[in-house]
C-alpha cells in the first residue's frame, strides 16, 4: 500500500502542479462561447450583451461561435468533446435542459459532460390569452378549460419548447386538457395567437408585452418564483394557487467536465463582474431578462432539478423521446 502511494505521489503532484500552472497563467489566449443556435435568438442576443464586459473583465476576449442546429445539441456536443482547458465554454438556455426529456440518444450527457458555472439570467414566461376568451385571471381560465375538455387550443414555437412543455405542465398539475398546435418558431405561433387562430400561449415575457400592452393579447399570469418588472401588475401561478408551477427559461453557462477548479473559479469571478456592469444590467432588463448570476453549485443543483422536472412532466403528458 505505501509503496503504491509512493509510485503515485509523484504523478499525482505533477497533475497538481500542471493545473496550478495552468490557473495561474489563464487566459492566455482568447476565449471561445459557443452559443448553440443561430444569430439572433434570445440566448444570441443575451449573449452579446455581457460578453464584452466579459472579456475586460477576463483579460482576453471571448469570441462568440453560433453552432447552431439539432435543438442546440450540435453546438452543445462540441462543447462536451471539446479540450477541459478553460478555452471552450458553452452558453445554453432551457434547451438544455428539455432535450433529456425530448431526444431519446443524446451525444451527450447533459450532467456529467459539463462543469457548472452560474445561471446567467432567466427570461420569465408568460401566460397570455386571445382577447376572445372570457378569463381574467388562472381560476376563470381553468374553469373554462375543465369545462371544455380537449377544445382549448395552443400555439408553441415547436415541439419541446418551454411553451410547450408549460402547457403540459399545467395540464397535469391542474388536471385539464389542452390542445397543443405546433409551429415552425415563435414568430409564427405568434401571429396566429394574435390573429384568434388559437386561444392561448405561453411565450417569453418580451415576446408577450409587445402585445399585452396594446391590447392584443391579455396577460392572466406569469411563471416565475416572483412577478417579472416587465408586468408588476400581473400574479404569478403560484400567487393564483399553482404552487407547484413555476418555469424557468434560465441561460446559463459550462464549461467541459473536468476543467479546473482555479479556472471555473477564474471565469466565475470574471463573469459575475460583467453582470454587475451597470451598462450590461440596464440592457438586459430591456431584454425582459433578469439576472441570476448564482454560484457553481447552485447552477449545479439547478440544472438536475430542472432536468428531472421536465422528464416527469413529459412522461406524464405521454410525449415519447424521439
Amino acid at each position: 500500500m505505501v509503496a503504491s502511494f509512493r509510485r503515485l505521489a509523484p504523478a499525482l503532484l505533477a497533475a497538481a502542479f500542471s493545473a496550478s500552472v495552468c490557473a495561474q497563467s489563464y487566459p492566455a489566449k482568447p476565449v471561445r462561447m459557443i452559443i448553440p443556435f443561430a444569430p439572433g435568438g434570445n440566448t444570441d442576443i443575451i449573449g452579446r450583451v455581457f460578453t464584452p464586459k466579459f472579456s475586460e473583465a477576463l483579460g482576453q476576449q471571448v469570441v462568440i461561435d453560433n453552432r447552431g442546429g439539432a435543438g442546440s445539441t450540435i453546438g452543445t456536443e462540441l462543447a462536451a468533446r471539446a479540450p477541459a482547458d478553460g478555452y471552450v465554454l458553452l452558453m445554453v438556455s432551457a434547451a438544455h435542459t428539455i432535450n433529456p426529456a425530448m431526444i431519446r440518444k443524446l451525444p451527450y450527457d447533459s450532467v456529467r459532460d459539463f462543469a457548472p458555472i452560474s445561471v446567467i439570467a432567466d427570461v420569465p414566461t408568460a401566460f397570455v390569452v386571445h382577447p376572445s376568451l372570457p378569463a381574467r385571471n388562472l381560476t376563470e381560465f381553468l374553469a373554462i378549460a375543465r369545462a371544455r375538455p380537449g377544445e382549448i387550443f395552443y400555439s408553441t414555437a415547436g415541439r419541446g419548447t418551454v411553451g410547450h412543455l408549460s402547457a403540459e405542465l399545467l395540464n397535469s398539475i391542474a388536471k385539464v386538457k389542452l390542445t397543443a398546435v405546433h409551429y415552425k418558431g415563435s414568430g409564427p405561433s405568434m401571429i396566429d395567437l394574435v390573429a384568434g387562430h388559437v386561444q392561448f400561449q405561453f411565450p417569453s415575457m418580451p415576446a408577450a408585452v409587445q402585445y399585452t400592452r396594446p391590447g392584443r393579447l391579455r396577460m392572466i399570469a406569469q411563471t416565475g418564483e416572483k412577478r417579472s418588472g416587465a408586468a408588476p401588475e400581473t400574479p404569478t401561478m403560484r400567487e393564483q394557487g399553482l404552487k407547484d408551477f413555476v418555469v424557468s427559461s434560465g441561460f446559463a453557462l459550462f464549461a467541459p467536465a473536468k476543467t479546473p477548479a482555479p479556472v471555473i473559479e477564474r471565469v466565475h469571478a470574471a463573469l459575475l463582474k460583467a453582470l454587475n456592469d451597470p451598462g450590461v444590467k440596464k440592457s438586459l432588463a430591456d431584454q425582459g431578462a433578469e439576472i441570476v448570476a448564482n454560484t457553481p453549485a447552485q447552477h449545479d443543483a439547478f440544472n438536475k432539478a430542472e432536468i428531472a422536472k421536465w422528464i416527469k412532466v413529459a412522461r406524464a403528458a405521454g410525449i415519447q423521446p424521439e
